[in-house]
């Protein structure tokens, strides 16, 4: 018996198809690491207009605390540009810090639902995970 990918593979396939058409052609899109947690957007706007003319600039923050997580995304307007940044800041100091700045990654697909094992701990019949071990707060 054959076996038939389901519709749904097919279109990740695609979808990892087009990114990595659209990877080697060039991106504009810039990941900058390194990034002191004092930095704004407004300043990398200022620091990358240097190379070109920025589309945008987003600092990724923590969704719990809203601070920094020390890293950003900028996209300028043309691929020239960014590879001029990236030649011009790769290793541009800011606070103490040296920048690491190169072409962003495509994001990948992640898992809709769940992943991982997460849980509530293991335990056994003495020390339990959830709820207690053996006898927990039981008195006879």
């Amino acid at each position: 018996m054959v076996k038939r990918k389901g519709a749904g593979s097919k279109t990740r396939l695609l979808k990892k198809v087009k990114r990595n058409i659209f990877y080697r052609m060039g991106n504009k899109k810039l990941y900058v690491g390194n990034l002191p947690y004092t930095s704004t957007e407004d300043q990398l706007k200022e620091l990358f207009a240097q190379a070109g003319t920025v589309e945008s600039a987003r600092i990724i923050t923590d969704k719990y605390s809203g601070r920094s997580k020390g890293f950003a995304f900028i996209e300028m307007s043309s691929v020239e540009e960014a590879q001029k940044a990236i030649q011009t800041l790769n290793k541009y100091e800011i606070d103490g810090r040296a920048l690491a700045v190169s072409e962003a990654r495509p994001q990948e697909d992640r898992p809709r639902f769940g992943g991982g094992q997460g849980g509530n701990g293991g335990g056994n019949r003495f020390q339990g995970g959830r709820g207690g071990g053996y006898n927990s707060g039981y008195q006879q």
